[in-house]
């Protein structure tokens, strides 16, 4: 066949909004990605290249924004209209001054924290400061859209007004000098825990997700899907589940692992009988559930680790039962839909051999296993990825069905870059809210504030939190999302005597939702235009099959034994109880409940069967006691007494019309 003339790497960029670097100019992302792996690796592994030397913290930092916020400017047009394969003049001027400026600020990092400029600092440096602030926000409106981008401006500009807003939200005022110097010199605005985090962990693991993707991870992980599940009822479906939650936790990324897996997984829910929408919204839900999957859950969860101080380890163990829930909620809905529709799957001899599958892709398994053991029983969870994607890459260099040449290094080498610059110039614009909110004083005062409004009751915090949290997620990216709440709402609800952990968990969650919620459900929106389906039908269908997810963070956090906390007999109890729940409640939201049949047993009667197995599931699953009104053995009463008289009568009137049917 004969090979396009544009690669991969363009044609991706072809249908993104990143330019295509003309010759020259394209050698500068490889610089860049290469650059900033070995400043990590010798940061990390303190292996000393540069003798007698060692940066200072803030110094690491201005030196690896400077060699990537410069990319944004290259590699994002400033508009849609802009040229997509030249580089205008002023985005190579704004590239030059973005690294000057950060490596003006490298050079003088030492004064900076002798002297304290970050609070005083000479002219200059305030110059330097309003020019660095404002080519931020720019960086933040090209890598991440204008909803965030206008949400940064504003509140990184509250301190000059902080002090003439409403008791709730007003706070300590300053000047503009003073606002431009804590943003661009203190440890708590630019330079604060989101860059942190990605500078001291998140960067070794975005290597390792695009090592995984660039060696055929993401065709290991489909082709094996298949091979297991394609030949079931409404197998495509799961396929798309279990496909889409292994890429997303990889990819750590909703749209892109929609883009990955569901160009395959889609297509096929479709061949089998699945509508366009429906189809997208399996898709869409996978896709995100995937990102809350570990060992790898994308950048929030490692900037959650450095909030609460905690072990990256600690995160990702906690959040297996909440995410195996939540694929156990679709799987089961998936089935149920399948079943009662009739739906069945591919014909074995069109899927991949199982054997051939894991004969190719074997050392998939292997290196996501040598990473999990890294990081939990050695706790190297820093340098785990490095170790992981070097002896991944060894591994795929030794067959000859996926090794590597100069063109596919590239494109790895490339695709690196891209993804450090879009996710520095997010987080250096998440800064400037945390560094707004700690200059004001809000950081600490906004949590009494809150728990004065909701009169200091925790279950109306939560929902406080569930409503903001989705209301952030639509117009924020899901980091930025978090890291405002984990700053203004988390310490009011911890305040209130809930796990900090399953707190942090329980905003990342509802973050997630804006993704299959309409109006604005991306990920859903992204899956529709693979199925060709409409948008908000989409959504709505995402809604719908992705609903169990609405219900798990208030479980998590209302009992963090299903975050593994606690003894080991209670957690199995609440995990057990939490999964019958589940079933109930996916089955009754499908109509059709396994080994029972179809629940829509009348026309008007079925909506009193459904009801009732479905609160019936939602008993059994919630955790009774502490905040919850009522103790947790009545509440699994009112679960038998729902249910069973339900699934009995059921039982019969299906066998009383199989017998008419047979007769």
């Amino acid at each position: 066949m004969k090979e396009s003339v544009i690669s991969q790497e363009d044609a991706a960029a072809e249908t993104s909004r990143r330019r295509i670097l003309p010759s020259g100019w394209a050698l500068i992302p490889y610089i860049s990605a290469i650059t900033v792996l070995l400043l990590s690796i010798n940061q990390l592994f303190n292996i000393g290249f540069f003798v007698n030397y060692t940066f200072l913290s803030n110094q690491y930092s201005y030196i690896i924004a400077g060699f990537l916020l410069p990319l944004i400017f290259l590699l994002w047009p400033a508009f849609s209209g802009s040229p997509k394969r030249s580089v205008p003049i002023y985005d190579a001027i704004l590239a030059v001054v973005m690294m000057g400026i950060c490596f003006y600020f490298a050079a003088i990092s030492e004064q900076i924290l002798d002297e304290g400029w970050e609070y005083a600092a000479p002219d200059q440096a305030i110059y330097m400061s309003y020019l660095f602030w404002a080519l931020i926000f720019e960086c933040t409106r090209r890598a991440g859209g204008t909803a965030i981008f206008v949400i940064v401006v504003v509140v990184s500009f509250y301190p000059l007004v902080a002090d003439v807003m409403p008791g709730p939200i007003s706070g300590a005022a300053a000047t503009l000098s003073d606002t431009a110097i804590f943003h661009t010199m203190s440890s708590e605005s630019v330079l604060g825990i989101p860059l942190r985090a990605f500078t001291n962990l998140v960067i070794g693991f975005l290597v390792f997700g695009v090592a995984l993707q660039y060696t055929g991870g993401g065709k290991f992980f489909i082709d094996f899907s298949f091979a297991l599940l394609g030949h079931v009822r409404g197998g495509p479906a799961k396929v798309a589940i279990f496909s889409s939650g292994l890429m997303g936790s990889m990819s750590g990324s909703v749209i892109t692992n929609v883009l990955t897996t569901g160009v395959l997984s889609i297509p096929a829910m479709r061949r089998v009988g699945f509508s366009r929408a429906y189809a997208g919204g399996v898709e869409a839900c996978a896709s995100t559930g995937g990102v809350l999957m570990p060992p790898i859950m994308g950048a929030t969860a490692f900037i959650m680790a450095t909030f609460l101080e905690i072990p990256y380890i600690d995160i990702a163990i906690a959040a297996i039962i909440p995410s195996a829930l939540y694929f156990f909620g679709l799987f089961i809905q998936i089935d149920a839909y399948a079943a009662k529709n009739d739906l069945k799957g591919l014909p074995k001899a069109e899927l991949p051999s199982i054997r051939k599958t894991l004969k190719e892709g074997w050392h998939f398994i292997a290196v996501f296993a040598v990473l999990v053991w890294l990081l939990i029983f050695l706790k190297q969870e820093s340098v785990a990825p490095f170790y992981a994607t070097g002896l991944l890459i060894l591994i795929n260099q030794i067959f000859p069905y996926s090794r590597w040449g100069w063109k596919e290094l590239k494109q790895f080498i490339h695709g690196t870059a891209s993804l450090f610059a879009e996710l520095a110039g997010i987080l250096c614009g998440v800064g400037l809210i945390v560094g707004a909110l700690a200059l004001t004083g809000m950081s600490g005062t906004i949590a009494n504030d809150l728990i004065f409004l909701a009169g200091g009751n925790p279950l109306i915090l939560l929902l406080m939190g569930a409503l903001t949290s989705f209301i952030l997620g639509i117009g924020m990216t899901v980091t930025a999302a978090y890291i405002f709440l984990a700053i203004s709402l988390a310490p009011a609800v911890i305040s209130a005597g809930l796990d900090p952990l399953a707190v942090h968990l329980f905003i990342l969650y509802w973050g997630m939702l804006s993704f299959i919620t309409p109006p604005v459900a991306l990920g859903a929106f992204a899956a529709a235009t693979i199925a060709g389906a409409k948008p908000m039908e989409t959504g709505v269908e995402a809604m719908k099959l992705g609903s169990i997810i609405y219900f798990i963070p208030f479980f998590f956090v209302l009992n963090p034994a299903l975050i593994l906390q606690g003894e080991w007999s209670e957690i199995l109890k609440v995990v057990g109880t939490a999964m019958i729940g589940i079933w109930l409640i996916a089955s009754a939201l499908q109509g059709y409940l396994a080994w029972v049949g179809k629940l829509d047993i009348h026309p008007q009667g079925k909506w009193f069967i459904r009801a009732a197995i479905l609160i019936a599931g939602l008993a059994l699953a919630m955790p009774g006691g502490g905040l919850v009104p009522i103790e947790d053995i009545q509440l699994k009463i009112l679960a038998v007494m729902l249910a069973v008289p339900a699934i009995i009568i059921v039982l019969f009137t299906n066998k009383k019309s199989s017998t008419i049917r047979n007769a």
